[in-house]
């Protein structure tokens, strides 16, 4: 590529291409709703609120839809790739949120990086079950290529799959759903499951905490407001399509387990057969042929959400290479694509050399990479949340347009909900990992890191790179006509 072409693709715009309904389905597609069924319910049956598990998903949802009210309501006024970097930097300052921006670039690229290797343990034991062994790590790889190859390309070819593989994963979920309805009749959704001496058992906590896991993703429709035409109606529509699509599906489907094993029953099975749950319902109420295609799905999933939370996580790299706080190479917009490419290429990288080096240590996949990795991804993103949650609060108060729902009592709500969560999963982080290693336990410490270097290098912008400092979290400009304008803060400008 030449100098001049290098120059230009380096200012160009992301190309808008997105709908509402390609937005949900990279949205929900993060959320990898048949892998964290598979993987995620079980252990919140066993180990968690057992019967109480469906209730969990709906307080979860019902907590996030309060988050989503503020966040919806800062989307229709803000229209940037930032993410939750740019709702902070709008209602915290900018030196918050640089350290948002990088502990969000952590959290994407581990939740990545555990999911290779989620999908090469996954792939390997079901492809060996049908007489194909190769090492997890080929497996891994050739995940991690083909969303190097996509991620690279323009957005709506990621969203085209995403579809696909998403209406696979869902299908397979709703014939589950409905066999156990026909068999099992008005039985196979126990209204016991939302009663209180199962909602508020002593598992609540952990109950609650695996229920949140399972929605991470979900908040990333901000990420793709300049890559959609209307992104002031995409954007806010798109979150509470996904808030309530993955709630009301995460909510049934145990729900319908529940009726099918019984509420007496449930937490002990679950934690019997554990991972092995639904594919032993599946045989139960669909057959072996379901189960083989449920089982293939899984790996699907798995691979969906590498894909979606791929171009997540991209977007926060483009943006901060963008405006300079990463190095402004990632900033770049393929000329022909529309696609941040510099961006992708540079976190396929890191994805591929923090996997190669779990390989040679010769860690487990699931054990090792999946766990502790998916781990400490879902702190940094439930943190986040939380931030612009406050951040929502923040940048609302004193103004005119603030609402005493929607940008008030919602988003203060959900933040109360978000804080518990952070407290349940920092208390419970080695039931997360499934892991003692003091080590793997002190990888939340990152964050802290993260946060000091952050504001440090924020503040020192503020004061050598002035100019600089005062484009960060710009108004981008956009198809109907709003330009760039310099930022403040409901905070006020930082002294």
């Amino acid at each position: 590529m030449s100098a001049t072409t290098s120059q230009a693709s380096s200012v160009g715009t992301l190309r808008r291409t997105l709908t509402t309904r390609k937005i949900v389905f990279l949205v929900v597609a993060a959320a990898a709703p048949l892998a964290a069924l598979v993987g995620t319910v079980p252990l919140a049956f066993a180990i968690g609120a057992g019967a109480g598990v469906p209730a969990m998903f709906v307080l979860a949802g019902l907590i996030l839809l309060c988050f989503s009210v503020g966040y919806a309501a800062m989307s229709t006024r803000i229209v940037n790739t930032g993410g939750f970097y740019t709702y902070m930097a709008r209602g915290l300052g900018r030196p918050p949120a640089v350290a948002g921006g990088l502990v969000a670039v952590i959290s994407y690229l581990a939740v990545e990086v555990g999911l290779c290797g989620a999908f090469g343990y996954f792939a390997g034991l079901i492809a060996s079950s049908h007489g194909v062994t190769l090492p997890w790590e080929v497996w891994a790889f050739a995940a991690w290529l083909l969303a190097a190859y996509l991620g690279y390309r323009q957005i709506d070819v990621s969203a085209r799959v995403l579809t696909v593989l998403m209406i696979g994963e869902v299908g397979i979920l709703a014939l589950l759903d409905v066999a156990i309805l026909l068999r099992k009749g008005l039985s196979a959704l126990p209204a016991s499951s939302f009663a209180p001496h199962h909602v508020f058992a002593p598992g609540l906590g952990i109950g609650l905490m695996f229920a949140f896991i399972s929605f991470i993703g979900f908040e990333s429709a901000a990420l793709y407001g300049e890559e959609t035409r209307n992104p002031r109606r995409a954007v806010p529509v798109a979150t509470y399509v996904s808030v309530i699509v993955i709630a009301g599906f995460y909510g049934l489907t145990s729900w319908a387990a529940v009726g099918a094993v019984g509420p007496d029953k449930i937490a002990a099975t679950a934690g019997r057969q554990l991972g092995d749950l639904f594919f032993l319902l599946s045989d139960t109420y669909l057959g072996g042929n379901a189960t083989v295609a449920m089982q293939v799905l899984l790996c699907t999933s798995l691979f969906a959400a590498v894909l979606a939370l791929h171009n997540a996580g991209n977007r926060y790299l483009f943006v901060l290479g963008r405006e300079r706080v990463l190095p402004a190479r990632l900033g770049a917009v393929h000329p022909r694509h529309g696609s941040p490419y510099q961006a992708s290429v540079a976190q396929s990288s890191i994805t591929l050399v923090v996997g190669a080096v779990f390989a040679v240590a010769g860690l487990d996949p699931y054990l090792n990479l999946a766990t502790s990795m998916l781990g400490l991804g879902t702190v940094g993103i439930v943190v986040l949340q939380g931030a612009a949650a406050l951040s929502v609060l923040a940048f609302f108060r004193g103004r005119p347009d603030a609402h005493w729902w929607r940008t008030r009592l919602g988003p203060l709500l959900g933040l109360a909900g978000l804080v518990a969560a952070v407290v349940l999963l920092l208390r419970n982080f080695p039931l997360v990992t499934g892991t003692t290693s003091a080590t793997v336990n002190m990888l939340p410490s990152l964050f802290a890191v993260a946060v000091v270097g952050g504001i440090g290098y924020a503040l020192w912008m503020r004061s050598a790179r002035p100019a600089r400092y005062a484009m960060l979290a710009a108004e981008r400009e956009t198809e109907h006509g709003d330009s760039a304008r310099p930022m403040t803060t409901a905070l006020g400008e930082e002294a």
